[in-house]
């Protein structure tokens, strides 16, 4: 690896404890031990390009999410093949039969008996069975592997985060925003680390909004005491819950501006590099999702099935210029609408991929 202090390309021996051999300087991430990728100059190179050279703060985990050097995503297989307890209570008394053949005939039909018997014990033998396998996914490295990482060497290392990163840990103290005092719309956010990331870059005060983070399940209660006449922007994941939410809350709230600013399916379903996951299935099917939802029958299916994409792997760069943009729209907006999940326009051409595998999900292309 490269020291990140003296440039120098160090061999194993020479990076012995996280020190330089030829600077002395102390780095934090070693590829050989934190896994490939995981070397100070390129999580520094990620994170100047995330915070736009310093002028926005992101998180640890947007900052994981585009750090990432694998990722992929598999649903459920439903077991095949034949049990072997079922295989030999066949195949035995079978093969016993075949030899008795073998016993009481002569000439071809004793030869065909005894290739048979021998036949059924080779099926039974070499057959296999493949249990059922649940869905799932996996990121490399691990979130807490990544947090860890950088709440714990790179701190040691450098005495503080990468510049620009700011840790949105479940003990870490939230970001200080200045009290909005007649806000215009409601910022609903239903990920805490693109709400920690719109607290720490001063979004809502900027767009004189109430940002409200809530689960989708406790969305309605959250909006409970924010006045009817603001509208509302919903930034959510691409996920069943969070596809449902909008068009929930403009049936529970038909006289108010609801903007689904969150992240379309589509966008994250057909593209190669996109972060894609996977959660048991949700109650939710894939009808009440076309219906209530409008979703493509693809769309709607991927969602059933268990398949999701977090919120917080949108570039941010990206990310807040389409919460800019929802906030300017539902500013103008009618009750009515708009319907779509009209935020995410077009998922951006420069949103990196992860290093030497996109992510691959059951029935995408892998990258």
């Amino acid at each position: 690896m490269i020291c990140p202090h003296c440039a120098a390309r160090l061999a194993a021996k020479e990076r012995t404890g996280q020190v330089c051999a030829h600077c002395a300087g102390r780095f934090a991430l070693d590829p050989k031990s934190d896994g490939r990728g995981m070397n100070d100059l390129r999580i520094r190179r990620i994170a100047a390009a995330a915070t736009d050279d310093g002028r926005l703060k992101v998180t640890v985990t947007q900052l994981w999410y585009l750090s990432r050097t694998f990722s992929h995503a598999y649903g459920p297989l439903r077991a095949y093949g034949v049990p072997a307890v079922v295989r030999w209570l066949v195949a035995l008394p079978v093969t016993a039969l075949l030899v008795l053949c073998v016993v009481l005939v002569d000439g071809r039909w004793a030869a065909l008996s005894g290739t048979a018997a021998v036949a059924v014990l080779g099926a039974a033998t070499f057959m296999r069975r493949t249990p059922a396998r649940p869905g799932g996914s996996s990121i490399s490295p691990p979130e807490h592997v990544f947090r860890g990482l950088m709440v714990g060497s790179w701190r040691i290392a450098y005495g503080q985060l990468p510049p620009g990163v700011v840790d949105d840990g479940p003990h870490a103290p939230p970001p200080r925003e200045p009290v909005v005092g007649d806000p215009t719309a409601v910022v609903l956010c239903t990920d805490h680390a693109v709400a920690v990331f719109l607290r720490a870059n001063g979004v809502p005060a900027r767009l004189r909004t109430l940002l409200v983070e809530a689960e989708p399940a406790t969305a309605h209660d959250a909006l409970a005491d924010v006045p009817d006449r603001l509208p509302v922007v919903v930034l959510h994941d691409a996920s069943a819950l969070g596809v449902l939410l909008a068009p929930l809350l403009r049936l529970a709230h038909p006289g108010r501006v609801v903007v689904d600013a969150g992240l379309p399916v589509a966008a994250v379903r057909r593209r190669d590099g996109a972060v894609r996951r996977f959660s048991a299935a949700p109650v939710v099917d894939a009808e009440q999702l076309r219906s209530v939802a409008g979703l493509p029958e693809e769309d709607a299916a991927w969602l059933a099935e268990g398949f999701w994409s977090p919120l917080a792997a949108v570039p941010p760069l990206r990310l807040e210029s389409v919460v800019t943009a929802a906030v300017e729209r539902a500013l103008t907006a009618r009750p009515a609408g708009p319907r779509a999940t009209d935020g995410f326009l077009t998922w951006p051409a420069e949103a990196p991929a992860p290093v030497g595998d996109a992510s691959r999900t059951k029935g995408t292309p892998a990258g």
